[in-house]
This record gives C-alpha cells, sequence and structure tokens, in this order.
C-alpha cells in the first residue's frame, strides 16, 4: 500500500496551525483577564476607598482582584499583607481587634487551610483552631472562612464572619478584594445535621477559630 505524503505533510500543518492558533487565543484570554483583574474598572470607587468596616477595622477599595498597592507591614515589623488583598484584611483585623500575630505571616489565602489538619485540631501556622466546613463546631463571629482556590482565582479567598444568625440558619461574612463589582458582605445558609456543620457554599474549606 502507498502511503500519499502530500496528505500527510497538509494534516500534519493544519494540525501544527491550529495548535498555534489554540496557544494565541489562550494567550489572548489569560493576558487579557490578567490586565482587566489589574485594573479598576469600576469608576465609582477608587482604590483605598474605605468601604466597610467591622469592629473598627475598615475595608478598603482595590479594584481589580490582582492588584496589589504595596506590602502593609506594622511598626513593629509584623507582615499584615499586600494592600489591598483579601488576606490584608483578615490579617489586620485579627492584629488590631484580636492582638493576634500569626506564626507564619506570608502565603497565599488557600495556604491559611492545613489540609492534614483533623477537624478542631490546632493550626500552628496561623496558631488558630481549624474546623472543617462539614464538621464538629458551627462558625463564630470573628472566625476566618478560607475558600478554596478556582479556576479563576488560583489564590484562594478569606473572609471574617461578621454575624450569626441561628434562628435564620444564616450567617455573613465580611470580606475585602470580592472584585471591582461585588459587596463587601455576602450572606449564606448553614445548616446543622447529623451533628456536623454546613456552610452552604462549595469554595468554602472550613474557619479558623481564635481560643
Amino acid at each position: 500500500m502507498m502511503l500519499n505524503f502530500n496528505i500527510l505533510d497538509e494534516t500534519f500543518y493544519m494540525k501544527k496551525k491550529i495548535l498555534v492558533v489554540l496557544i494565541i487565543c489562550v494567550f489572548l484570554v489569560f493576558g487579557g483577564y490578567k490586565v482587566v483583574t489589574n485594573t479598576n474598572i469600576n469608576q465609582n470607587h477608587e482604590i483605598g476607598e474605605v468601604l466597610d468596616s467591622f469592629d473598627s477595622v475598615s475595608v478598603y477599595y482595590n479594584g481589580g482582584v490582582n492588584h496589589v498597592l504595596e506590602r502593609n507591614v506594622t511598626k513593629d515589623g509584623y507582615n499584615l499583607g499586600l494592600k489591598y488583598q483579601c488576606v490584608e484584611f483578615v490579617k489586620r483585623y485579627y492584629y488590631q481587634h484580636l492582638n493576634h500575630k500569626m506564626p507564619d505571616s506570608y502565603g497565599h489565602a488557600k495556604d491559611f487551610f492545613n489540609f492534614n489538619l483533623s477537624d478542631g485540631e490546632l493550626n500552628k501556622q496561623r496558631n488558630l483552631i481549624q474546623y472543617r466546613n462539614g464538621g464538629k463546631s458551627p462558625p463564630e463571629i470573628g472566625d476566618i472562612f478560607v475558600y478554596k482556590a478556582s479556576i479563576t482565582n488560583p489564590y484562594g479567598h478569606v473572609a471574617i464572619v461578621s454575624g450569626v444568625d441561628f434562628s435564620k440558619s444564616e450567617i455573613e461574612i465580611i470580606q475585602q478584594n470580592p472584585g471591582p463589582f461585588s459587596d463587601s458582605r455576602e450572606i449564606y445558609s448553614i445548616e446543622h445535621k447529623d451533628g456536623k456543620w454546613f456552610v452552604i457554599n462549595k469554595r468554602v474549606l472550613g474557619w479558623l477559630h481564635k481560643i
């Protein structure tokens, strides 16, 4: 049987062309995403503007979710994080309101949750008790919610529990840097089933609690 090398060549070059086009598309999509998420596209707010506060600790507007202004370090040298990312607010809240310093003051939001720990164990990096979503203890006001990473947010997210109403099976969180058009507060449903507590949000891995 004789092979038609012209057809094979055409097929090879066609596949190569398609691959190149796909690579260019991916570059444009992710390149565009990077530009947009580093830009303030909501002209109703200025970066650094106070949007909300909880226990006298301010929530600042950050513009695009990947925008970074500078690192916020306290006078005594403690790293609060990058202005005005979600981690910076959470650590600033714990530092200013709860007088709490984390042994490990670095890491992305998703790094706040240690998958190697059992429910109710001490997270030594944060010096906080870690509970899983679906664990034995319900969230309390002041706890840190830790959200898993996603395709559009590879760093995860963190927020503070600002309200709990078990009579309504609701919980409120306050957050910094949820996006230029998102609210600083959100309400989730909470469920107590078979002795376990569930926050009805698939992104919530669990919460950290100060003893």
